[in-house]
């Protein structure tokens, strides 16, 4: 097993290593005449990126100290996102290359190269008269010209293809700077808020309308802070919700190191409360501490657990993550020996678990842990791997709403998959 890891490691980095590779061939060395300030500075660029990105994921896991995290996650991270659309944008721009390439040799004029005045030998007489040359003065020899005298000064200009390399990465390079500046932009302003009608049938007509604030994936972090923190709360409680479910990845770090970040939480407002379930980043961050902390903060944690409202039943699982702690999901535990007239609504971390809420005559279910793909093409991975990357879908009765998320892992930056906070109303069928 060791083994296998190692090699996998190993062919992982051999990949990233020739990615990267091509994105300096294309982006430094076709970019420049040769050895010299310019390529340096693109050699070092390109090799400290990865370097600093590897550096910070490994801070990160192994609870380095927090300074360290912080002064590494910034340009650790973005440097994955930057990179990322960089060679998405450089491979795109093989396509569009040629097309550059002919339009700037149809455009651009031939180069008029000057040839040089021919040197006469001393002694050469093929030109002037033999009597002429006996009357003539003695020539003033020429000076020599160097060895190293350039050609003539078109021929000094960059030549085409070095224009068109440099056309071709410049653009290239700018909508990696300018895709990754908008999502990070996206992020660190706060998520939006989204709104959705749930009808449900076993749901009294008292309930009807019944606010639910879901906020899922804020991932407090070395880069997302108290001021992040604070910015979601502020959104949940314009809202003014009736319930605000917090479905996991609240945090990534340690309480020691987050709990001045998510002290904000204090401060979230419902008429019926707030709750909380892990998420799998839990479990990465001390999941035990966390449950405490939050409880502290005045949210209720629902660890395999219900609670009865008074118009619907609230239940909430661990994330399966906790299978390795010997604490994950457990629906009979919490969803056993309940009363199946009435309404239940699920808190579940992660979309899979839509399966075990089916069997379990589960109404509805809230999660998150997709951010929605995050970063294009990124959905097309959360795609293959949840039944559902957002928005509301239906399992034969019971019905499955997956929040994109309020944050980010890793990147603090998002793509075609803006940040939510999302307020599920629910309707009853006999209103």
């Amino acid at each position: 097993m060791i083994v296998v890891f190692v090699l996998v490691g190993l062919a992982v980095l051999a990949a990233f290593g020739a990615l990267h590779w091509y994105v300096w061939r294309r982006l430094v060395r076709d970019t420049t005449r040769g050895p010299g300030l310019a390529r340096r500075t693109g050699t070092v660029v390109i090799v400290t990126g990865p370097v600093l990105m590897f550096a910070a994921l490994i801070a990160e896991r192994t609870g380095a100290p927090f300074l360290l995290q912080r002064a590494l996650a910034w340009p650790g991270f973005l440097w994955m996102a930057f990179s990322m659309y960089l060679l998405l944008a450089l491979v795109a721009a093989e396509v569009v290359r040629p097309l550059v390439r002919r339009l700037v040799e149809r455009e651009a004029p031939a180069e008029a190269v000057v040839p040089r005045p021919q040197r006469v030998p001393a002694g050469t007489a093929a030109t002037k008269p033999e009597s002429e040359l006996e009357s003539a003065p003695s020539p003033e020899p020429e000076p020599e010209q160097p060895e190293s005298a350039g050609p003539p000064r078109a021929a000094a200009a960059p030549s085409r293809r070095l224009f068109v390399s440099r056309v071709v990465g410049g653009a290239a390079a700018a909508a990696a700077v300018g895709t990754v500046g908008y999502g990070t932009y996206g992020v660190l302003r706060g998520p939006g808020v989204k709104r959705v009608t749930v009808p449900l049938a076993k749901l009294p007509r008292s309930a009807h309308g019944f606010r639910i604030a879901v906020v899922s994936d804020i991932h407090l972090s070395p880069v997302l802070g108290r001021g992040f923190a604070q910015r979601v709360v502020d959104t949940i409680n314009s809202t003014q919700p009736d319930l605000i479910a917090v479905v996991g990845d609240l945090v990534d770090g340690s309480v020691k190191d987050l709990g001045p970040a998510a002290a904000p939480l204090s401060q979230l407002k419902a008429r019926h409360g707030s709750y909380f379930v892990t998420g799998n980043h839990e479990y990465f961050s001390g999941a035990g501490q966390w449950v405490e902390e939050v409880r502290r903060l005045g949210l209720n944690p629902l660890e395999n657990a219900r609670t009865e409202l008074p118009a619907f039943d609230l239940a909430g699982v661990n994330d399966v993550a906790g299978e390795s702690e010997g604490q994950g999901p457990d629906f009979g535990k919490a969803l056993g020996d309940r009363d199946p007239t009435r309404a239940v609504v699920l808190l579940a971390h992660q979309p899979v678990q839509i399966h075990e809420a089916v069997r379990h005559d589960v109404d509805l279910q809230l999660s998150g842990h997709t951010h929605g793909g995050q970063l294009w093409p990124g959905s097309l991975v959360a795609a293959a791997a949840n039944p559902t990357v957002a928005g509301l879908e239906r399992y034969g009765d019971t019905q499955l709403y997956v929040s994109r998320g309020a944050g980010a892992w890793g990147p603090p930056t998002r793509v075609g998959a803006p940040s939510d906070i999302t307020v599920v109303e629910l309707a009853s069928r006999q209103a």
